[in-house]
């Protein structure tokens, strides 16, 4: 592989923090949590307290500052190890900057704190169950009531959403006005009328709790609202480039780990008389792989250096999205190929990874919409 030039010493240092803490507090509990459809609630706390929460929130609030490959950071050892049931990604990278950079004085104090420890647990909630993709499609409602909002709606495929204590809601505040009646307001679980549906069953992502949420004259103080009142839309659109470089960093980690394990796997499993991986077929194989993701990771890492620096544009973010799912995709089918069919074993963790990964070209919009925003930037 080229070596990576986007981290310094510091950053390799956090990066053995999380790998041990994972290994330690994660990987020997996930089999478990998939069982049980999410992971221990006690591990967002334990991450808290190890700083591995929102670490770009800034001290004021209770975190350090840094800047976002400390995310990624996080991201790209969760997605090496296969984690797939820890939704630190949705809370640190999505959520976090909603709050901190359209919030109020008063719901950054109250909020971002408890996010940095883990006592508060985040889901945004976009997807509606008529909508998906269609953000513009948004029937759930808003409606003023003197110094509130009434939240009437449902939405569904909504990650962490049987552990959030508070969540982000798209929501028509002007439904007349389309795109421009958008807005987004920060709903507590508890609130009366706001109940949490069944935990769906996935595909693959067996331990993170993908939920329903229902909300049936929710009443919320209008000082919730995140921003202006019909620019959520908008705020969705620029915060969205960051949520699909997490994908994009997931993706490429994930299908880095499953090129290993695979190498690993060809050298010892016997057939006809000798290792897998001395049969030219196996070898080509290999050799595709390594070179996309040597292609992958090179554009992957500017595209996070570029956003460091406050410039990756919206174009971009859907290329690296919609590359970087694609061959991981791609890279995990040939990677279950070549453990035949031990592949399809669930005891092996390519097959895990595999059912996993599918669901990477379809959330944070689908790799069709990325194709739309691609071809609009050229024509």
């Amino acid at each position: 592989m080229i070596p990576r030039t986007v981290y310094d010493s510091d950053h390799e240092m956090f990066r053995d923090s999380v790998r041990r803490f994972l290994e330690n507090e994660a990987v020997p509990h996930h089999e478990e949590w998939e069982k049980n459809k999410q992971i221990d609630r006690q591990l967002w706390n334990k991450a808290g307290e190890m700083g591995f929460l929102c670490p770009t929130v800034k001290e004021e609030y209770g975190g350090v500052g840094v800047d976002f490959r400390y995310n990624a950071i996080v991201d790209e050892e969760i997605a090496r190890l296969g984690l797939s049931g820890i939704g630190f990604g949705l809370h640190s990278d999505i959520v976090a900057p909603y709050i901190e950079n359209y919030g109020s004085e008063t719901l950054k104090k109250k909020y971002l704190p408890g996010m940095v420890t883990g006592d508060f647990v985040t889901a945004i909630a976009m997807t509606e169950p008529g909508a998906g993709s269609d953000l513009q499609g948004v029937r759930t409602t808003a409606v003023v009531d003197g110094d509130d909002y009434i939240i009437n709606g449902s939405k569904t495929f909504i990650t962490n959403g049987q552990h959030a204590d508070l969540v982000i809601v798209v929501a028509k505040t002007d439904p007349a006005a389309g795109a421009k009646g958008t807005s987004l307001i920060l709903v507590e679980a508890g609130s009366p009328g706001f109940s949490k549906g069944r935990n769906l069953d996935k595909i693959g992502m067996k331990a993170q709790d993908t939920s329903e949420l229902f909300f049936e004259d929710v009443r919320v103080p209008r000082e919730n609202l995140l921003g202006q009142e019909g620019m959520g839309f908008i705020y969705l659109m620029q915060e969205l480039p960051q949520e699909r470089l997490s994908v994009a960093l997931n993706a490429t980690s994930n299908a880095e780990a499953a090129l290993q394990w695979t190498l690993d796997y060809v050298k010892e499993r016997q057939a006809f008389g000798r290792a897998v991986s001395k049969f030219q077929n196996t070898r080509f194989k290999l050799a595709e792989m390594s070179t996309e993701l040597s292609v992958t990771r090179t554009f992957i890492d500017r595209c996070l250096e570029l956003h460091v620096q406050g410039k990756l544009d919206v174009p971009t973010a859907a290329k690296a999205k919609l590359w970087s799912t694609d061959i991981q995709c791609k890279v995990l089918d040939e990677c279950l190929q070549l453990h035949g069919g031990y592949g399809y074993m669930l005891e092996y963790p390519i097959a895990r990874a595999w059912a996993d990964a599918r669901v990477q070209r379809i959330y944070a919009g689908t790799n069709e919409i990325m194709k739309e925003i691609i071809s609009r930037s050229l024509v």
